[in-house]
Formats: structure tokens, C-alpha cells, sequence
């Protein structure tokens, strides 16, 4: 639900400047898309970093900020399905800066550069997912083959992102966010037969566990 009629118009004017600022100078492997009609709802993607059982994918993430913004955090989701300690299979995500370590004059460039670092440094104390946080501790070569299928079978890849990036380029922002999604969708009907290859690659995993 949007909170737009919630926010001050200085606090609006505030975060259309800064996801303008992020669009035109995004962050290394960060890119950010602004929701004209609803800009509470601030969704970008996110590219596994290198060294990570998540490289090679692109993550879709959400934050959707409150009524109380920025006093009060915005929620954070991972829309793409992932394996991570910290990342609930809901798709919410528990990181300190949302929660008790929040500051009002914390951006929203801040939050989605903590997230990427989740990525890197995943944080078993504070889990979501049991699991996950589990065999991080005890089986970390376990977690890192699960996190990887995950990563395969369910992230984008950088090519879909890629050609949505070069469609968005020459159209309009209702047209760019169709155009995307028609890429992405294209680009993975084309990656189903190489996903089902690895889906049943899990499965033979999960059952030597």
C-alpha cells in the first residue's frame, strides 16, 4: 500500500532527488528503477558479488518505505528467491541498519549498499532462515553449493539485465518497465531448459544431505 499521502512534500522532494541521483550515478553493480506513480516503492537490482555464491546472478530487491520515513526504517525484500542466512523465504530481509541501528539520515544509496555486503558477509546471529544460517556455520562448503543452485536456477542474468538496460535507454518510464519485463521473461524461456538441468541438480544434492 502506498504511503506517498503520508510523507511531507519535503521528504518526497527529498527521495526523488536522491533515486534521481542514484538512476544517473548508480552504485557498482547496484541499479535502481523509480516508481513515478507510487515513490515509496523503490525497487533495483542487485548483482551477486564476485568470490560469493551468489556472482553471476541479479538480484531483484524492494524497499517500501513507511509512513514514518525516515524516522522509521523502510521494510527491505529480496523479490528474487535466494539462499542467505539473512533473508527470509518470504523475501525479508534482517540487517541491523533496518532495525536497531537505524538513522533518519541514513539514504536509500545506504541501505542498498548494505544489502550488497550481506551478500558478501552474511550474518548467522541474526537468521531468517535457519537453515541457511545453520550450514553456514557448521557446512560452509554445503551452504555455498546450495546458495550457487539457488543463484542459477532463480536470479537473472546479467545478459536479461543487460537487454533490458539497452530497451530502457530509448522509451518512456511506463514503457521502459514493459519492455524490461518482456526482456527478462524472453531471456528466461530461452534459460529453461539450462534451469532444469540444475533444478534436478538440487534435488540430487538435497537427498545426499
Amino acid at each position: 500500500m502506498s504511503n506517498v499521502e503520508n510523507l511531507s512534500p519535503q521528504i518526497i522532494r527529498q527521495v526523488t532527488k536522491e533515486l534521481h541521483e542514484l538512476i544517473t550515478d548508480p552504485p557498482e553493480g547496484i541499479k535502481v528503477f523509480m516508481n513515478e506513480e507510487d515513490i515509496t516503492d523503490i525497487q533495483a537490482y542487485i548483482k551477486g558479488p564476485a568470490d560469493t555464491p551468489y556472482a553471476g546472478g541479479v538480484f531483484k530487491v524492494r524497499l517500501c518505505l513507511g509512513k514514518d520515513f525516515p524516522q522509521g526504517p523502510p521494510k527491505a525484500f529480496f523479490l528474487t528467491k535466494i539462499f542467505h542466512p539473512n533473508v527470509a523465504k518470504t523475501g525479508e530481509i534482517c540487517v541491523n541498519t533496518l532495525k536497531k541501528d537505524w538513522k533518519s539520515d541514513l539514504g536509500i544509496k545506504h541501505i542498498l549498499l548494505t544489502i550488497k555486503c550481506l551478500l558478501i558477509v552474511p550474518n548467522a546471529e541474526s537468521a531468517l532462515n535457519e537453515e541457511a544460517g545453520k550450514l553456514l556455520l557448521e557446512h560452509y562448503d554445503d551452504y555455498s553449493q546450495r546458495a550457487k543452485m539457488m543463484t542459477e536456477i532463480h536470479a537473472l542474468s546479467l545478459k536479461a539485465v543487460k537487454s533490458m538496460d539497452l530497451q530502457s535507454s530509448s522509451e518512456g518510464p511506463t514503457a521502459k518497465k514493459h519492455a524490461g519485463d518482456k526482456n527478462i521473461a524472453a531471456e528466461k524461456k530461452k534459460l529453461l531448459k539450462e534451469k532444469k538441468k540444475n533444478f534436478k541438480k538440487i534435488v540430487r544434492f538435497i537427498l545426499k544431505l
